[in-house]
């Protein structure tokens, strides 16, 4: 049990950094450079601000444990809805591996989290 609560946990404090922090972060102490990411990519500069609110918002979601699990179920779609289409942005637009690679990598992280948080709970029912 011990091993899978570590597990689930850094994986949560890995997606809250990168989702939540980083880009949170960005805006605040460097807000010239809020757009740079989305723009390259075609998308209007709005999106770029509407995209970390969401961010924020769901990994907000994902780590506070007292969360109600349907919540935590919309974030963590949400979450990979927004990583699966920045690979796929990435992978029509520039076609640059890492910039393709790096998604997919904290996709696998989410998932990660997320599957060791339903066999914790599961543990915790028996």
């Amino acid at each position: 049990m011990k091993k899978k609560a570590i597990i689930f946990w850094t994986a949560i404090i890995i997606i809250a950094l990168w989702e939540g922090v980083m880009p949170l972060s960005t805006w605040i102490f460097a807000p010239e450079y809020m757009t740079v990411g989305t723009k390259a990519l075609g998308y209007p500069d709005y999106f770029a601000y509407a995209l970390v609110i969401a961010k924020v918002l769901g990994v907000i979601a994902i780590t506070f444990p007292k969360t109600p699990e349907k919540l935590k179920e919309w974030a963590y779609a949400g979450l990979s809805f927004n990583l699966i289409f920045a690979f796929i942005s990435h992978a029509f637009v520039d076609k640059n591996l890492g910039y393709m690679l790096m998604p997919l990598v904290f996709l696998g992280i989410l998932a990660l989290s997320y599957y060791y948080k339903n066999n914790i709970q599961a543990m915790n029912l028996k």
